[in-house]
């Protein structure tokens, strides 16, 4: 058994067939193939049960999944941490976030770990939710996280984690919105006739628009996981939108108008990672995220 055998074992597992594991290695179909069939030859077992053109991870192979992947993920923090020895001058760094929580803190995260290790490639792909980040983390797709909870999240619990900030929400809205006055933070109870642009089920931005939503008269009038469509519907009039604090430069920045929200839900902020070694890179990362 070797790590190419378990690289193409995790592959299927996680692509859920054959064919899609081939095209994510960049790999012959029948090469992935032959592999699995030399690995089931070697450990006596069969890993997948094969029904039709689909395929299930049998008894054994479920056994296997967790050791294959502190297998693959070991080899390669070993392979990062000797290249690292004469400084951190390469390797990848790959980053799972929640789509808000990239404009900040991520954004100056990043800025600052580039400025320290320019040599470092960083790849940040999306998570919309909390369950995202994790899942991404599981099955090795990224080594760091950035979630947003409310409060403790309990199927975040076995990750270790690092507290970043707390980010509160807020209205965004076109100048002839009809807001209540003032600039000070807005209730819920002072809302009327509101057309809403909302986040998708399952997120903070969501169930603060649907606690107003059931509080008033307002109503969400589009509902967009494409969270860079937030900004450009409210500048066209389409409605106002919920986001996090975290949006507020974006928005000063194209002439919207930002007022707070007066409600207890906010939102902490933090990195989380398998509680195992990190890369070289990984732990530079959230070194500097400690020092900022």
């Amino acid at each position: 058994m070797d790590v190419r055998q378990l690289r193409y074992f995790l592959a299927i597992v996680d692509e859920g067939s054959v064919h899609r594991a081939a095209e994510e290695l960049f790999v012959a179909q029948p090469s992935v193939t032959q592999t699995i069939r030399r690995l089931e030859a070697e450990l006596g077992t069969e890993l997948f049960i094969r029904r039709g053109r689909g395929l299930t991870l049998s008894p054994s192979g479920t056994a296997l999944v967790a050791p294959a992947r502190e297998v693959v993920r070991s080899l390669d923090v070993a392979r990062e941490t000797v290249a690292a020895v004469d400084g951190l001058r390469g390797g990848m760094l790959r980053i799972a976030s929640m789509p808000s929580q990239v404009v900040s803190p991520l954004t100056g995260l990043l800025a600052t770990f580039v400025g320290l290790y320019p040599g470092v490639s960083v790849a940040v792909g999306a998570a919309a939710r909390p369950d995202d980040v994790r899942e991404a983390l599981r099955r090795g797709t990224a080594e760091i996280g950035v979630v947003a909870t409310a409060g403790p999240t309990e199927m975040l619990a076995d990750l270790d984690r690092l507290p970043l900030e707390r980010q509160s929400f807020v209205l965004v809205a076109r100048a002839d919105a009809d807001l209540p006055s003032g600039e000070g933070d807005i209730k819920v109870s002072e809302l009327s006739g509101l057309s809403l642009v909302a986040g998708q089920p399952g997120t903070g931005m969501r169930r603060v628009a649907d606690g107003i939503v059931a509080a008033t008269d307002c109503h969400i009038v589009v509902e967009i996981e494409h969270r860079e469509g937030l900004l450009p519907l409210v500048l066209e009039g389409v409605g106002v939108a919920v986001v996090a604090d975290s949006w507020r430069p974006l928005a000063d920045a194209v002439g919207l108008r930002v007022r707070r929200l007066a409600v207890e839900d906010q939102l902490d902020v933090a990195l989380v990672w398998q509680p195992q070694r990190l890369s070289p890179a990984a732990a530079a990362f959230v070194a500097s995220a400690e020092d900022r």
